[in-house]
């Protein structure tokens, strides 16, 4: 019979404990950080143009997670007959970067060195924001790494280049991301409605390597169809924004827009990330826990992480 872990020590039930992330093992050394993956907060929301909150992110998806750390030897997939996460997949929780009220770049460097430490490490670093500008230090962390592509999901372009002197808040990081020489294009899925980048945005996305995708266009070309703007063979770091969600499901977020995806159209295209490419790195933002008391945004977005982990170890597997 396998062992659960339930025949021996503590029960150790989801309500039980310290809310790491899963519930897994934190490593506050992070020089000394072996793993597989590296779970990192960045509790950052100075960046937010309208309702804050997200600093609050990490804290809540933490809590969520909770709910998948039953002591199973991993998580059995009917569906797929396979089991997802295993015991032999390392996953550690190296708590937040140091955040410096009003000061986004000391807090941004702080993150940027999180993610240096994770990737030093040899591991797959996961950060939970706070809001979109995390993505920036998050980046940064990437050079001298190799090139990479990115996949950004969400409602938002965030590709304003500066306005009245902020060029690092939630609105600027694809922009900022599209500036560095080692990311060699976007494709960026779930863009609607009324936009914070102007036209000029979209015009210069494009002209920088940028493929734009909305939501009604995602689901009239198919999974298939959207990964067919990611280049072959490229190392793809992948950034969720939760509002890329409708916000029936993920309410709890600042800048929340109708017409979003749901659970199966993400998490299916994430599932196809993992099977045709090397994911690097993976950023899941913009989650604000006050605005939704049920708690379905927290327990969505700890589901598609640990899912998305799922799924990238899996197909390490079968090579």
């Amino acid at each position: 019979m396998m062992d659960h872990g339930y025949e021996k020590g503590r029960l150790d039930l989801p309500f039980v404990g310290i809310s790491t992330f899963g519930k897994r093992p934190y490593v506050a050394d992070w020089a000394a950080l072996d793993a597989d993956v590296a779970i990192l907060g960045a509790p950052f929301d100075a960046g937010t143009q309208w309702r804050s909150g997200a600093r609050f992110g990490p804290r809540g998806v933490r809590e969520a997670s909770t709910l998948f750390s039953f002591g199973h030897a991993g998580a059995y997939d009917h569906e797929d007959d396979a089991t997802y996460l295993p015991g032999d997949v390392n996953i550690v929780d190296i708590g937040d970067a140091d955040i410096v009220h009003t000061d986004t770049d000391a807090s941004h460097a702080n993150i940027e060195a999180g993610v240096r430490a994770i990737l030093d490490a040899g591991a797959l670093p996961v950060v939970i924001g706070g809001d979109h500008s995390v993505n920036i230090p998050c980046i940064r962390a990437f050079e001298g790494q190799g090139d990479i592509h990115i996949l950004q999901i969400d409602a938002h372009l965030d590709f304003v280049d500066e306005r009245h002197g902020v060029r690092h808040g939630h609105g600027n990081p694809m922009r900022r991301a599209a500036e560095q020489d080692f990311v060699t294009g976007l494709t960026q899925v779930g863009i609607r409605n009324v936009s914070s980048t102007a036209k000029e945005g979209y015009s210069d996305a494009r002209a920088m390597g940028s493929d734009i995708i909305s939501v009604r266009q995602a689901r009239e070309m198919g999974t298939r169809g959207v990964l067919e703007h990611v280049p072959v063979g490229a190392r793809v770091y992948v950034t969720i924004d939760i509002d890329a969600f409708c916000p029936s499901i993920a309410p709890g977020t600042g800048t929340p827009s109708h017409g979003g995806f749901l659970y199966y159209e993400v998490l299916e295209l994430l599932q196809a990330v993992s099977e045709r490419h090397e994911v690097v790195g993976i950023d899941l933002v913009e989650v604000a826990p006050d605005y939704d008391h049920s708690g379905s945004t927290t327990i969505l977005a700890a589901q598609i992480l640990l899912n998305f982990l799922g799924f990238i170890f899996h197909a390490r597997a079968q090579l």
